[in-house]
């Protein structure tokens, strides 16, 4: 089951049915079923605190993704910055939409076991989102 949930923020203009499948059939790409993910939709405030309390970090950021998957069951919880969602998609010149759907499933790839931190896998990872935007 996926869950959407908004706090502090008004809830992102999604289809969540669509958004629903779209990650269902991403997931499956990579051999994975979809079990108990839940996305929190927030403002930067909230993501902030987020990524203090259970991080150790004090920045900003657009997701972050709470891996407890089971096998090839993936299960997490991923929280997502609208405030930083708008922001880089001024900064990088993109559709809010677009954008928006890059991070969403830029938490359901982490869960599939993708990385986006060490060398080149920035890159793969960019290349991972675009194919499964060209999914939707």
């Amino acid at each position: 089951m996926i869950t959407y949930q908004a706090e502090n923020i008004a809830f992102p203009k999604i289809k969540r049915r669509e958004t629903t499948a779209w990650i269902r059939r991403v997931a499956a790409t990579y051999g994975r079923k979809v079990g108990e993910v839940g996305y929190l939709f927030c403002n930067d405030e909230h993501i902030l605190q987020v990524n203090r309390d259970y991080l150790g970090h004090d920045y900003y950021t657009d997701i972050i993704t709470f891996d407890y998957d089971e096998g090839k069951i993936i299960n997490g919880d991923l929280v997502i910055s609208l405030d930083t969602v708008r922001s880089n998609a001024e900064q990088f010149h993109k559709d809010y939409d677009e954008e928006l759907h890059r991070v969403i499933i830029n938490g359901i790839l982490h869960l599939c076991g993708m990385n986006d931190k060490g060398p080149g896998e920035r890159e793969i990872m960019e290349a991972a989102e675009n194919a499964a935007l060209a999914l939707r």
